[in-house]
């Protein structure tokens, strides 16, 4: 050994054998051989062979000279750093160079080397991979620790391997570089900032992407490392999150994505880097707070995150950022919530509540956005989204903003597919999502055509596809059909209806491009032009492309007759698919991409294109309806019971015999209808006879076989089948069969004869028959009809009572309850009136006394006999029976025309009706006729007596009809300037004079200058005038203020003698004209024309009387706030539907969010209510017949009206009561203006309480006509019988389905008759934004003991214990809480999804209100 030694010192290199010196004498290529074989020495050699290691001592040192570690050749230099690398193997754990310089040129020597890895190819990578091996195996790296320099080396090693690394590397080369990489972490006393960088660099997104290898190498390592470089990671953070220190890395503008990287590695290396975060979320600085929302977002949505779990603290600050003052940050937050939803389920109840904050946010796009989360998850999985979270995308189907609703109309519908119509996750999930059919069906009560078009396209495409094959489709549209709710069902039915009249028009235009040109050609079709544009989206530039298409059409006739056989009723579902892309096709242009004419054509084209409905659809229905009739059908499993299914059944066919008759004729289809008419089912059968109605015109010469079978049929139901079934059936005679007078005939003469009134029961159907002939067939029936009327109808059925009634305090029952008698007087009431509408004219005076006996019920209160038989449930219906009748007859001028004044007034009152379901039944008659144009113009002021009703639902129904009339009425002028000569029966302005004289003969009215009377005056004017004021078109300010003003210039033409009636006259006039002056700016400028005032109602204006006085007492000038009416969607204080002909709704609508709600209000009086149901946007034209009755409406009370005396006693007894439904008395206004206007902000529970006390409470004023009850009323009827006084008392609930029938019967005569206006179409444009006054006062307690009108109408007063209803009230909460989901939107009608929720909360069994004295509250 000693030997060894010496030789070492000797400083002579021993050579392994065979290897001859190694200089820069000899070749490369010797060199490298020779090298070749000191490797495979050294490659032998081991740690225990201290021998050899002496021998090889200088050999290892020369190998570390300049001239090897700086050689030219890459060869020499690899075999030198594999005896190098061999070196430090066997003389580990000393290494033989002792020198420090020395050893970092070797080690960044070594570095330089192993760069050779990175091509795996080349013929020396054995040897490049052996030196990574050896290196690492033996951790040679860590003999640096010592080095000053140390961090170089490090650093440049890191350098090297992530550079070098490569997809062409297998996994042990990765494993040595992670192995000699971390023993360098977790071996030495610390890790350099330089160092970290370089290992993160490869986490950064850019470098990432460029090499994924480096990226998956410093992942290996940090994983590897996690709790030795765990320090390191957090001071750096620390440095540049908490110190703000960005200098100390060239990383720190990545810290968000390093983290986010760091964090899929291992959490464990950010465990004191999160609080950090926490401490981020709170910055002053917008962006650096999106930034870390950016990265929480990432890191909680995480597929396998943990992290909301084990940091509570930081979860929850992060849901804080979801109300971000910042709006990207919100749009961040909610962005991140569907990743949430879809990877962590459970954390769905935390981001409830912030998402629905968000869904009300006042950002447009952040609402966009929420619903596209929910969606995204719901479409993923629908059990990862909650009803609430469903919930919310439901609301936004009625935001203010087309992008937001379409989102989540389409959001919907496509969840409906998936889970309802695909079934993809079974019954429960088709169960969850049921409400979305109707929801989305509801939309089509929108005013927006973009709305309805999207409704039609979702029909189309998601709830009944139109490419499914034909009896698949019929089952699905069947059983749909079968379970919408009764609104959903009214959407779809005016859907297709409103298409059929598009169609109807696009073939009109047809017609019309085929006649010669002229100028009436060209106005006719600029009029059938604006119909259809009307129709389309954006109608400002669909009226040029309307036009162009009518251009195109003229010269096109390919395209013609492409468009003529869509529109044809015989189109099928196959041609027309084939038309629609002909038709697109000519007209489109590939070098015209982007085409808005063809995209208006494909918007018509997707309306008027029959999808659904042809021929042989209608048989797969009819077949569809017969398998569940034989009991094959699958109705069970479809979830709806099968008489269910049956009748719903017959109802989509007698919807779709209207709008698609043709396709009903073949006798498969006729064959299965008469086997519908032998049901028992009467809904049944009388669908199948109106089936039959529609569409058996042709049927007597096209199928007499069938005709032969049906005509007994109908014949026996006409004599004996149920009263409605016995219409149709004289209907369907009078439509199918050409000798319908010896039909008609073979049914009047036997069922004359056995008109007997000691059997009720029995004739009410006889009546039916007869009521309908005489109206279809009055000639032929005319003399027995007037014997019949005369003699049967008038002195034996309705001037006798014989089965006295039930004694009850109910005001209403079911019609199931209602006794036969009085059924059969009503159908003789209505056989009357249908037998005067038949004659249409009054020669023989008949109308004279048909109005004088209808006068006489209205006035005995429906007791015509006044013998006190009768139970107050049928006066009620015998009530509405002669209110409703006297409308019929006014909407045929020849009965107008005899009706007077003081029968037009009477009719009026029963607007105030004491029972509520009669005055909202009479109220939708009133406006049905009043929507057709049918009845004149005076009937509109009708709608100002409900002012004074208690129930909001009435009052915002009254508004409704108000603001559709009016705007139905300036848009049929618009559209027809011919009619200006019918200025006065149309202009809505006209209906001032009207209003004025009705109220000024109102029966409350006793004292001229009583302040609370006048106030009352003040209001029902109000009512109107806030809508007719709401725009000031062509100066129709100043024009009502001149009418006003020419008023006072008259007398009254009822009575013109009478001084006090000429006083009220006047004093109306100023309580207008204040109101006039107070809300208008413009008017005392010059009226646009001179007012016509009707003759009937005021006298010539005298020329020598110049009537400048005021006639108010000076107290009222208080009372008039100035302001001018704002125009406003819709407003209100109760989201609830409201009973209306057609679709006459609105959806509550406030601001978008809490935070930007505007306090605007429109000014009135100090006594107006706080929200108000506003319909200035509602168009009807295309809804006329759907009926929208609310069961949920009848549930409220109603107020009484005075007609009479009160005695003293009464009054004093009602002093300090306050009214029913009515703010505090107005002695302080300012009280009252801080109540009444407090803007949108309002509490929810402040109008919940106020609706609940004003339903749940009595009346709060004395009945209209009657003193308050009290005991000591009790004997007036005994002692001093008058005539009843009518009024209005609390309303009883109304059954569900009360009077449909009998208002359906009447509707559809009116159809019948209507044959001009019916069509019209007209678009509301104006916006009414004011709220509806709300009674400011109380009523004066001793008013009508002062002044005693010259007739007492009416009742009796009642003892106090008649007003006693037992029976608890129905609490409000849940229309505030609907109110309060609403809370942000604004939308332009009622929502039918309350509708819904009302009639579900309506549908539990009926319950009686109390009703009390004033005091009960």
């Amino acid at each position: 050994m000693a030997h060894s030694k010496n030789r070492a010192t000797d400083g002579k290199i021993t050579y392994p054998p065979g290897v001859k010196e190694i200089s820069d004498k000899i070749s490369k290529e010797e060199m490298v051989r020779r090298l070749k074989m000191v490797v495979k020495t050294f490659m032998d050699m081991d740690q225990d062979s201290e021998e050899e290691k002496e021998l090889y001592l200088n050999l290892a040192l020369h190998l570390a000279s300049d001239f090897f570690l700086k050689h030219p050749d890459k060869d020499v230099r690899l075999l030198v750093a594999c005896c190098l690398a061999d070196i430090f193997r066997i003389y580990a754990p000393e290494a033989p160079y002792t020198s420090p310089d020395k050893l970092k040129d070797i080690f960044m020597f070594i570095t330089r080397q192993l760069k050779g890895l990175e091509d795996t190819k080349s013929a020396q990578f054995n040897r490049y991979f052996y030196l990574l091996e050896n290196i690492a195996w033996v951790k040679s790296y860590n003999i640096c620790f010592e080095l000053e320099d140390s961090n170089e080396i490090f650093t440049q090693l890191y350098r090297t391997l992530f550079q070098v690394i490569n997809n062409g590397h297998n996994q042990k080369v990765h494993m040595h570089m992670v192995d000699l990489m971390s023993s360098i972490v977790c071996e030495g006393d610390s890790v350099s900032q330089e160092l970290l960088d370089t290992v993160l660099v490869n986490l950064v997104p850019a470098h990432k992407n460029l090499n994924k290898q480096a990226y998956d190498l410093a992942k290996a390592l940090l994983k590897r490392t996690a709790q030795a470089i765990e320090p390191y990671i957090t001071n750096f953070f620390n440095q540049v999150l908490m110190l703000g220190k960005t200098s100390v890395s060239d990383l720190s503008e990545h810290v968000f994505d390093l983290i986010l990287e760091l964090y899929n590695i291992d959490s464990h290396l950010l465990l004191s880097v999160l609080p950090q975060l926490e401490f981020k979320l709170k910055s002053n600085d917008n962006d650096e707070r999106l930034q870390v929302v950016k990265l929480l977002a990432k890191m909680f949505g995480a597929k396998d995150s943990e992290l909301a779990s084990q940091n509570k603290p930081l979860w929850q600050c992060y849901l804080g950022r979801f109300n971000d003052i910042h709006v990207p940050i919100r749009l961040e937050c909610v962005k991140f919530a569907s990743h949430c939803l879809m990877n962590h389920p459970d954390l769905a109840k935390d981001l409830t509540e912030y998402l629905k904050v968000r869904s009300h946010d006042p950002e447009e796009a952040i609402r966009h956005d929420v619903i596209v989360s929910i969606v995204t998850a719901s479409k993923k999985d629908l059990s990862l989204v909650n009803d609430h979270l469903l919930n919310f995308v439901r609301e936004r189907t009625l935001d203010k903003r087309w992008r937001v609703r379409k989102e989540a109309m389409m959001g919907l519908a496509q969840i409906y597919k998936k889970y309802a119509l695909q079934a993809e996750a079974g019954k429960e999930a088709s169960k969850q999502i049921s409400w979305i059919k109707d929801k989305l069906l509801h939309i089509y009560y929108q005013n927006s055509i973009d709305d309805r078009l999207l409704v039609e396209r979702i029909f189309a495409q998601y709830m009944v596809p139109h490419n499914l094959e034909t009896t698949e489709r019929m089952k699905c549209l069947y059983y749909l059909y079968a379970t919408l709710d009764t609104n959903a069902v009214k959407a779809l039915n005016e859907m297709w209806k409103c298409q059929n009249m598009l169609r109807h028009n696009v073939k009109d235009l047809l017609d019309l491009v085929k006649q010669p040109k002229s100028d009436s050609y060209n106005k006719a079709v600029f009029s059938k032009v604006m119909v259809i544009t009307r129709n389309l989206p954006d109608p400002g530039k669909a009226q040029d492309f309307v036009k162009k298409l009518a251009q195109v059409l003229e010269e096109d006739e390919k395209i013609r007759k492409q468009l003529e056989t869509l529109v044809s009723p015989s189109c099928s579902c196959k041609q027309a698919e084939v038309c629609v892309k002909d038709i697109t096709k000519k007209l489109g242009s590939p070098k015209q991409p982007s085409n808005p004419f063809l995209e208006m054509v494909k918007f018509l084209l997707e309306r008027i294109a029959p999808v659904h409905i042809d021929t042989e659809s209608i048989s797969a229905l009819i077949k569809q309806v017969n398998k569940s009739i034989e009991g094959t059908a699958d109705d069970e499993d479809e979830g709806v019971p099968t008489e269910q299914a049956i009748r719903a059944g017959l109802e989509l066919l007698k919807v779709l015999s209207f709008t698609h008759p043709v396709s009903f004729h073949s006798a498969e289809t006729f064959e299965s209808l008469l086997g519908c008419l032998k049901m028992d089912d009467e809904k049944v059968a009388e669908a199948a006879l109106q089936i039959f109605k529609n569409t058996g015109g042709k049927l007597e010469e096209s199928f007499p076989h069938i005709k032969s079978v049906l005509l007994p049929v109908l014949q026996h139901k006409a004599k004996k089948g149920p009263p409605r079934q016995a219409k149709f059936a004289i209907r369907c005679i009078h439509a199918m069969f050409s000798n319908r007078d010896t039909h008609f005939a073979q049914i009047f003469e036997p069922l004359h004869k056995s008109l007997d009134t000691e059997n009720m029961e029995q004739l009410i159907t006889p009546l039916t028959t007869l009521g309908h002939l005489a109206m279809l067939a009055p000639e032929q029936f005319a003399g027995p009809l007037k014997s019949l009327v005369a003699n049967f109808i008038v002195k034996d059925l309705l001037m006798n009572d014989r089965i006295p009634g039930k004694k009850t305090t109910k005001l209403w029952v079911p019609d199931d309850e209602v006794s036969p008698e009085t059924l059969a007087k009503i159908q003789g009431i209505k056989l009357m009136v249908r037998w005067l509408l038949g004659v249409r004219n009054n020669q023989s005076k008949s109308g004279n006394s048909t109005l004088r006996m209808l006068n006489a019920i209205l006035n005995s209160d429906g007791d015509l006999t006044e013998q006190g038989k009768l139970g107050k449930p049928d006066m009620s219906r015998l009530r509405l029976a002669a209110g409703c009748a006297v409308l019929r007859l006014a909407q045929e001028p020849c009965y107008h025309e005899i009706i007077t004044l003081e029968q037009y007034q009477l009719c009026a009152l029963v607007i105030n009706d004491e029972c509520y379901q009669v005055r909202q039944a009479f109220a939708q008659k009133l406006h049905k006729g009043l929507c057709r144009l049918r009845l004149p113009l005076e009937y509109l002021a009708v709608f100002a007596l409900c002012a004074k009703d208690p129930v909001k639902e009435r009052r915002a129904h009254a508004r409704q009809c108000l603001v559709k009339n009016i705007n139905l009425r300036r848009e049929y002028l618009k559209q027809h300037a011919a009619v200006s000569e019918k200025l006065i029966s149309l202009l809505p302005e006209y209906v001032v004079p009207y209003a004025i004289h009705l109220l000024a003969h109102d029966p409350d009215y006793v004292k001229v200058q009583d302040i609370e009377q006048l106030k009352d005056i003040k209001e029902a004017l109000w009512f109107i005038l806030e809508i007719l004021m709401a725009k000031n078109e062509n100066n129709s300010h100043a024009f009502i203020r001149k009418m006003v003003e020419n008023i006072k210039q008259t007398k009254d033409g009822q009575s013109p003698d009478d001084a006090k009636i000429n006083e009220k006259l006047y004093t109306v006039c100023d309580v207008a004209m204040n109101i006039v002056i107070s809300k208008s700016t413009t008017y005392s400028l010059e009226s646009p024309k001179d007012p016509v005032l009707p003759a009937r109602y005021f006298t010539q204006p005298d020329k020598n009387f110049s009537n400048t006085k005021n006639y108010l007492p000076p107290e009222m000038k208080s009372f008039f706030t100035p302001g001018k009416p704002k125009a406003a969607n819709v407003l209100g204080a109760v989201n609830k539907p409201l009973s209306a002909t057609g679709k006459l709704q609105t959806k509550l609508s406030r601001m978008e969010t809490i935070s930007n709600a505007s306090s605007n209000s429109n000014p009135s009086s100090p006594g107006r209510s706080k929200g108000r149901l506003d319909v200035a946007d509602v168009d009807h034209s295309e809804n006329e017949d759907i009926s929208m009755k609310s069961p949920s409406e009848a549930d409220k009370p109603s107020r009484g009206r005075k007609r009479g005396v009160a005695s003293s006693l009464e009054d004093k007894a009602q002093e300090s009561k306050p009214k029913r439904g009515r703010k505090r008395a107005a002695n302080s206004s300012v009280d009252n203006a801080e109540e009444t206007w407090g803007g949108e902000e309002s509490s929810v529970a402040e109008t919940a309480t106020e609706t609940e006390d004003e339903q749940n409470s009595p009346p709060k004023r004395g009945r209209r006509g009657r003193p308050p009850k009290c005991a000591t009323a009790a004997p007036a009827r005994d002692d001093a019988p008058t005539k009843g006084r009518r009024g209005r008392r609390k309303a009883a609930p109304p059954p569900e389905e009360e009077h449909e029938e009998e208002q359906e019967g009447e509707e559809e005569e009116e159809e019948e008759v209507e044959a001009g206006t019916e069509n019209i179409e007209v678009k509301p444009k104006g916006r009414g934004r004011g709220r509806r006054p709300r009674a400011a006062v109380l009523e004066a307690a001793n008013d009508s003991v002062e002044s005693t009108p010259p007739k007492r109408r009416g009742r009796p007063p009642k003892s106090q214990t008649a007003a006693k209803k037992p029976g608890g009230a129905r609490s409000r909460a849940p229309a505030s809480q609907e109110e309060e989901s609403e809370e942000e939107m604004e939308t332009s009608q009622q929502s039918e999804e309350e509708a819904e929720e009302e009639q579900s909360q309506d549908s539990s069994p009926k319950v009686r209100r109390k009703a009390g004295r004033r005091d009960r509250r």
